[in-house]
């Protein structure tokens, strides 16, 4: 079985406002084996990037300049991932900046999906892990993947990193050994967390310039994270 983790960074939130992809990374899988083929572009979106979405991957319009675009890869970005299943967290998000880069290159797939199917892990890990939090940061420390370098996102580093998340999480005696984890992993069961919480611990408020930073940049974490809602629910 042949499929592409993939992953992409974008100028902001919603292609249908006009944002571009600017990064996308693809990385082979055959088999449950990462082949170490893959595909990495980082493109020129002709307009500019939201300040807040820097903030979030380190892309800057400055570095993007001489950098191609979208339609001239694009040729090359299907042919690497047709008939492929498609790994992706969150996968909503990436598809419809794909699809909208897409419809603008005139490539002649309406859509991607027409030609590979999709696998969304954030979709698996709310199924595997209800009530808990599923962004790809949760997912590395859960199933002991290092993201200790994971200081700013980017398209293949996070495809890298979810391509690990995906075979522990699919693999069976990854996820029955880190269910049995003592209670001070991050991989801790549910009642064990359950009978942690009862223990009294220190409350520290944050302040009014850390829920005023936490605010800012909740709606930019929501690509990753996809428990950005959730946020916005509990806050109202």
């Amino acid at each position: 079985m042949r499929q592409i983790v993939l992953d992409t960074e974008t100028t902001g939130l919603d292609p249908a406002s006009g944002h571009r992809i600017i990064e996308i990374g693809c990385l082979e899988v055959v088999n449950r084996r990462v082949t170490g083929e893959r595909l990495h572009e980082y493109l020129q979106p002709d307009r500019e990037i939201d300040p807040g979405a820097v903030e979030v991957h380190g892309i800057t319009n400055e570095f993007l300049r001489d950098k191609p675009r979208f339609g001239d890869v694009v040729d090359r970005f299907l042919e690497f991932v047709d008939g492929a299943e498609l790994v992706i967290h969150n996968a909503p998000f990436d598809l419809g900046f794909i699809n909208h880069e897409l419809k603008l290159a005139g490539a002649g797939v309406p859509r991607i999906e027409q030609i590979c199917t999709v696998l969304d892990t954030l979709v698996l890990a709310r199924q595997m892990h209800p009530g808990t939090r599923n962004s790809l940061d949760a997912l590395c420390r859960r199933y002991q993947v290092d993201a200790s370098g994971r200081v700013l996102h980017g398209a293949v580093l996070d495809a890298e990193l979810l391509a690990e998340v995906y075979l522990a999480m699919t693999g069976g005696q990854v996820a029955l050994g880190l269910d049995q984890a003592g209670p001070d992993t991050a991989a801790a069961s549910t009642p064990q967390r359950a009978r942690r919480s009862q223990a009294r611990l220190p409350v520290i408020e944050p302040g009014p310039e850390e829920l005023a930073a936490h605010a800012e940049l909740v709606a930019l974490l929501e690509k990753s994270s996809g428990e950005a809602s959730t946020w916005r629910q509990i806050s109202d």
